[in-house]
């Protein structure tokens, strides 16, 4: 009998697989984005601490190494294996492509890692105990490795985008699969933020010595304040670009709440923006409270939301633009040797092709419609919706409000056909349809 090589189904009630990435996800980057941003302040700090024998700046220097060592790399470390377990519990087959495609790519990655987390235990702990032309080259070399921790990563989570080039389809090649069309707007876009965020952290610590030492802390403030600008005007710049650069599935999920999207960026760019001015020209009227909320305003009002679109974008994909976010191959890869599984579902339907379908719902009758029609919803459905009445995660009975199960059928018929470019191309046989119609009809909201 044929069987696709899908993973036993992990859903999660409410919310969804796909949220309790989302959230876990949202936390590591706002930890690893600071951890590059600092990392690149650092090294200009310690250039201008020894340029300038400007030995006031190496106690804040060690503060703010502190602060990266315990809010990035401990708290990166913690979520970056909670991203790789709950990734792998929602998406199996999505990371597989991701560890087929770039083994070595992420290999490497770990070995500029594994520098990072020595490197800033050896710079904030060796401060006061190496002379400071030697720390001065260690702070160069772990920016100049943390920027290449990013390089790397940047290439796989373009790639989750699209290749951006039709050649990896053919080839299958490494290289095809990393150096997309957006790769470089996207790193770029990450940089800018980076830059920014090492600004927002700056004025934490800048904030906290006012009482040790009121003119250093203006001094730093200020500084920190057009870090941060600087960082922003290039994480702008760079958004335009890595706009352009996006496939048109990406754009068809843009466009459905643009206004309201447009509209939260331009609220923030302001509020931020007069931040970061506040503490260029008043610094004393920055505190360790005003600068600490600003954190989590950037965490709750700016990453969530961005991460979340990003991830929404790459709908109906997960990776490669090959993997639907259901987990279901939509396309060959010939350089792969990989086949898509759309034929084989149309032809002989997900629960006689799906391996870990129970026997017992193996054929569709009248006694097991419900049941049947409920699993193939959570197959089909479940990564980009939640199915209760108090779901958060798109809720599925909300968006087919007041049809019946024909009209349910009609709408579950124009998404196999394709009508809905953010949705996959799924054509199952009219017996799943039916039991997926008629389970969704039964919901009670």
């Amino acid at each position: 009998m044929d069987i696709i090589g899908q993973f036993p189904l992990f859903y999660f009630p409410e919310y969804g697989s796909a949220w309790m990435m989302g959230v876990t996800g949202t936390i590591h980057i706002l930890a690893s984005h600071t951890s590059v941003g600092a990392a690149m302040l650092f090294a200009f700090l310690a250039y201008k601490a020894y340029k300038e024998n400007r030995t006031d700046l190496y106690p804040y220097m060690k503060k703010y190494g502190m602060f990266l060592l315990i809010f990035s790399y401990v708290i990166g470390s913690i979520t970056g294996p909670g991203i790789w377990y709950t990734a792998t519990a929602a998406s199996p087959r999505g990371i597989s492509a991701l560890i087929h495609n770039f083994v070595w790519v992420w290999a490497t990655e770990w070995v500029f890692f594994v520098y990072e987390v020595i490197g800033v235990f050896v710079l904030v702990y060796f401060i006061d105990r190496i002379d400071k032309k030697t720390h001065l080259k260690l702070t160069y070399t772990f920016a100049l490795a943390s920027v290449g921790t990013l390089a790397l990563i940047i290439g796989i989570i373009s790639f989750m985008m699209w290749p951006g080039t039709e050649a990896y389809y053919t080839t299958g090649s490494a290289s095809d699969a990393f150096f997309g069309i957006n790769t470089f707007p996207h790193m770029f876009l990450r940089i800018g933020f980076m830059i920014m965020m090492s600004g927002v952290i700056g004025l934490v610590i800048s904030s906290a010595i006012k009482k040790e030492n009121a003119e250093l802390s203006a001094e730093l403030t200020k500084k920190m304040g057009y870090i941060a600008i600087f960082g922003g005007f290039i994480t702008m710049f760079f958004f335009m670009w890595y706009m352009g650069t996006l496939p048109d599935n990406a754009h068809a999920v843009f466009n459905v709440s643009k206004g309201s999207i447009i509209q939260s960026r331009i609220i923030l760019t302001v509020v931020f923006s007069l931040y970061f001015l506040l503490a260029i020209i008043k610094p004393q009227a920055i505190n360790t409270v005003l600068a600490s909320t600003m954190i989590f305003v950037i965490l709750i009002a700016g990453l969530w939301p961005g991460e979340k679109l990003r991830e929404s974008m790459r709908k109906p994909y997960v990776a490669g633009q090959y993997i639907y976010s259901n987990q279901i191959i939509s396309r060959d890869v010939e350089g792969k040797n990989i086949k898509s599984e759309l034929p084989i579902i149309a032809q002989k339907g997900l629960l006689q092709v799906n391996p870990f379908i129970p026997a017992n719902l193996k054929v569709i009758t009248d006694e097991n419609r419900l049941e049947a029609g409920k699993l193939l919803t959570k197959i089909s459905c479940s990564n980009c919706h939640s199915l209760e009445k108090t779901g958060v995660f798109r809720p599925l009975r909300d968006r087919l409000q007041g049809l019946d199960k024909e009209g349910i059928k009609s709408i579950l018929y124009a998404i196999g056909d394709g009508g809905f470019p953010y949705m996959p191309k799924l054509k199952l046989p009219d017996e799943e349809y039916d039991a997926i119609a008629e389970y969704i009809a039964s919901l009670k909201y």
